[in-house]
């Protein structure tokens, strides 16, 4: 083996150790953010660079205006979630009422020997509920520590990103370590760019699909569903995630349609099982034609990597997959 292939060889496996750390610390969110800014600055100044603006420029500019909405968002969303807390006629004060009302239609489908099971009235709701609460405040203490790190990881990863974009360090490094291990950088944001498209697609195609459903469907039969608006957009939104952003969606959706029926409720759940099943095969084809591969292993590559590291590995399965293709290609050994 040449000098060269050594080198080679070892850059791949420091790549290898790398991805697997991420997922074993945790710092998924790190990885998918800091990439996300660095394609975002990066596509930008170029497109700002057609104008006869500097890249330089573009980018700080760029990194500027991130910064701006990302601030903008996050104090929106508290501002946004604390009037909901309290205020209006979508406040948890009124979703706890409708959630309490549910329960109380639902008596009528289940055995009376679960009757007993159940709170009679919205004080005992109350009691219930800070009892459970006072039970599980250890729990609730540990996952708001988890969001923070989640938090504080994703706007580090975010730094770095932008960081990376405006100043690349391997670019003014001629070794042949350096030179290998940008190789390895590259092929890896190559795979990230193209996975995170792919999903912008499907997250697109699923928000056009729910919003037939919530739009169209559901107020022909008669079974208009509250906030359509606003469901339509979180599904666009929480789709950009990967495989979790369904899940959300999914759960929204459900909960909106039993606040209105029962019935509402089964067939928003049919839809769920059944658009949703086609939908994941669409998705794995989609990625699949981005990474070049086939459907199916895509989807074993996800199977693969959630029964390792759970949620994270399920996320990380297609860019990790189009990565280690990409690798195999390079070398001419698939």
């Amino acid at each position: 083996m040449t000098e060269t292939a050594r080198i080679y060889l070892l850059t791949q496996i420091l790549a290898l150790i790398t991805l697997l750390a991420i997922l074993m610390l945790g710092l998924l969110p790190a990885f998918l953010a800091g990439f996300l800014v660095y394609h975002l600055v990066d596509f930008g100044s170029r497109v700002m660079a057609r104008f006869g603006i500097m890249p330089l420029i573009g980018k700080l500019v760029l990194l500027l205006l991130l910064a701006v909405l990302i601030i903008s968002a996050v104090t929106f969303s508290m501002s946004a979630a604390a009037s909901h807390l309290t205020d209006g006629p979508e406040s948890v004060v009124i979703l706890l009422q409708r959630m309490a009302d549910i329960v109380d239609r639902g008596k009528t489908y289940l055995p009376t020997w679960t009757y007993v099971y159940l709170p009679a009235n919205m004080e005992e709701w109350q009691e219930t509920t800070a009892r459970w609460l006072r039970d599980n405040a250890r729990d609730f203490s540990i996952f708001g520590a988890e969001i923070g790190g989640l938090l504080l990881h994703t706007i580090m990863g975010m730094v770095i990103g932008g960081m990376i974009a405006i100043n690349p360090g391997f670019q003014e490094i001629n070794g042949p370590l350096a030179k290998a291990m940008q190789e390895r950088i590259n092929l890896i944001s190559s795979a990230f760019k193209r996975v995170v498209f792919s999903q912008i697609r499907i997250s697109a195609l699923n928000t056009v699909l729910t919003g037939l459903f919530l739009a169209v469907v559901m107020p022909l039969i008669g079974m208009t569903l509250p906030l359509t608006k606003t469901m339509i957009v979180v599904t666009f939104f929480v789709g950009l995630i990967p495989i979790i952003g369904n899940l959300i969606s999914n759960t929204v959706i459900f909960l909106i349609a039993l606040s209105v029926s029962p019935v509402a409720s089964v067939i928003a759940l049919a839809y769920l099982i059944i658009i949703h099943k086609l939908e994941y095969f669409v998705n794995a084809r989609i990625i699949g034609s981005q990474i070049r591969a086939r459907a199916w292993e895509v989807l074993l590559a996800m199977i693969v990597m959630e029964a390792g590291f759970g949620i994270p590995g399920l996320i990380a399965a297609p860019i990790y997959y189009s990565y280690l293709k990409d690798e195999l290609t390079e070398r001419k050994l698939i």
